[in-house]
């Protein structure tokens, strides 16, 4: 028998007249860059990468992968933690160039296509003074995000980035080019906003844009340690009657060395106000400052291009990553008491933890309009972790199991996809149901039968096939 890379790449090699993009194999120039993905630990070598050059590069590679029974890994800003955007010896369909954004500003819509990052939208609709609700991380994928769910700064005033898509396009796994909409394969739409990458390759997207001023009143009270336990106590209380303006996020790790807070690790409590009565907004922060005063505060009002990047640097590509999540609704003493232990254990850069604060337009959402799981969930939580040195990572992952396993008691049900780590070895089944939960994961499954029967888009979060 012959090598079995070998033939994996004879095989591609035919692929390349079938194309308009780059079909990049083993031994051409920019391989190597070309099979990496965000997340440093996953390290592997697909037998051909193909760089889409337009959308009508998709299905020709889907039906040459389907046909060669290759594997296909599907990339769009390739920063999912799990690594899901590379294959070893497979095919990976590559969208990261097809990045343009179009705003339509008489409309209020903004139409995406699968390689742009939030970064391209932050920027394409910022001049309008508009903005669609999307994650937290510039360089993120709004592919990816998009299907997992999309939670971010907007999230209590307009709901996550799947309640406020209005229409995709795909490519299915027998090559046909479909529609999802509310009145287009509406159940196809149903399961693209929460079921990921189960049902074929979207090309482009369509969203609801909303009014955001030019500088958002946002900012970051930080607290050292001694003052953790008391602030989170006024923070319970503060977020039980905030409007729907107000989202936060509340983040412990130890800052980079360019914020200039030192080496110990910090509370930050995010916010952003998505009015623009920044007054109104003011008169809400500092309720939570007079009773919480925070030790110093950081980023003042800024455009919102800018608030979204801030925390780039901590997520750079090729950081190795590990993260897990749940969701809970009890900020008491036994909550309050993990979260202040294990972010006090936190005395190196490589890993933290945020606490998203939920309900407002999120909660309002039916929990089965979506396949996104809990809408009822009053906080999400997501540990992670982003160190450079491979030499971290039993460490490093052994925190990120270790605060989620203090946080499970306290859990109310349910797992964020793109808050996920790679779980290998776990049975698929039991991983979709701590997902989505027995009802959900039926109706997705059948999904699955009916546009993906031979499962060729598995390298994801897969939808069994049950």
């Amino acid at each position: 028998m012959g090598d079995p890379k070998t033939m994996a790449s004879a095989a591609v090699d035919g692929l390349r007249g079938q194309v308009a993009g780059s079909v990049l194999l083993a031994e051409d120039p920019g391989y190597d860059e070309a099979r990496r993905v965000w997340n440093g630990m996953i390290d592997r070598r697909p037998a051909a990468v193909v760089r889409a050059a337009s959308p009508a590069d998709i299905a020709p590679t889907v039906r040459y992968a389907r046909e060669h029974a290759l594997p296909l890994a599907v990339r769009g800003g390739g920063h999912n933690v799990a690594g899901n955007g590379t294959v070893e010896g497979g095919i990976v369909l590559d969208l990261g160039g097809l990045k343009a954004v179009q705003v339509d500003e008489e409309r209020g819509t903004v139409r995406a296509q699968a390689g742009a990052t939030l970064g391209d939208i932050d920027r394409a609709t910022g001049p309008h003074n508009l903005a669609v609700p999307v994650g937290v991380v510039s360089g993120t994928g709004v592919a990816g995000l998009t299907l997992g769910g999309g939670v971010g700064w907007l999230t209590r005033a307009h709901g996550l980035t799947i309640d406020n898509l209005l229409s995709a396009e795909l490519v299915t796994a027998s090559g046909e080019v479909l529609r999802a909409s509310a009145g287009e394969n509406p159940e196809l739409f149903w399961g693209l906003r929460g079921g990921g990458g189960n049902f074929g390759v979207v090309s482009s997207f369509t969203f609801r844009a909303h009014p955001l001023p030019s500088k958002v009143f946002s900012g970051n009270l930080v607290y050292r340690r001694d003052g953790w336990a008391d602030a989170l106590r006024v923070y319970d209380t503060w977020t039980r009657d905030l409007p729907d303006e107000m989202t936060s996020i509340v983040s412990f790790f130890v800052p980079p060395e360019t914020w200039e807070l030192g080496g110990d690790p910090h509370m930050l409590l995010g916010f952003v106000w998505a009015s623009p009565d920044a007054e109104e907004g003011e008169r809400i922060v500092d309720r939570l400052r007079t009773a919480a005063p925070p030790d110093t505060e950081v980023a003042p009002p800024a455009r919102w291009a800018e608030w979204q990047s801030a925390a780039d640097e901590m997520f750079p590509k090729g950081v190795r990553g590990y993260w897990k999540n749940t969701s809970f609704d009890r900020l008491d003493d036994d909550v309050i008491g993990t979260l202040v232990r294990r972010g006090t254990e936190q005395t190196w850069r490589g890993t933290g933890f945020d606490i998203h604060h939920l309900g407002g337009a999120f909660g309002r959402v039916p929990e089965d309009a979506t396949p996104f799981p809990n809408r009822s969930a009053r906080f999400w939580l997501n540990v992670y972790g982003y160190w450079p040195d491979a030499a971290d990572d039993a460490p490093h992952t052994a925190f990120v199991r270790g605060m989620a396993a203090d946080m499970e008691p306290y859990s109310t049900g349910g797992q964020y996809v793109n808050f996920l780590g790679e779980e290998r070895g776990r049975d698929p089944v039991a991983q979709a149901l701590s997902v989505y939960g027995p009802e959900k994961l039926q109706r997705l499954a059948a999904l699955k039968r009916e546009f993906d029967p031979e499962n060729i888009f598995r390298l994801n979060h897969n939808i069994p096939l049950i």
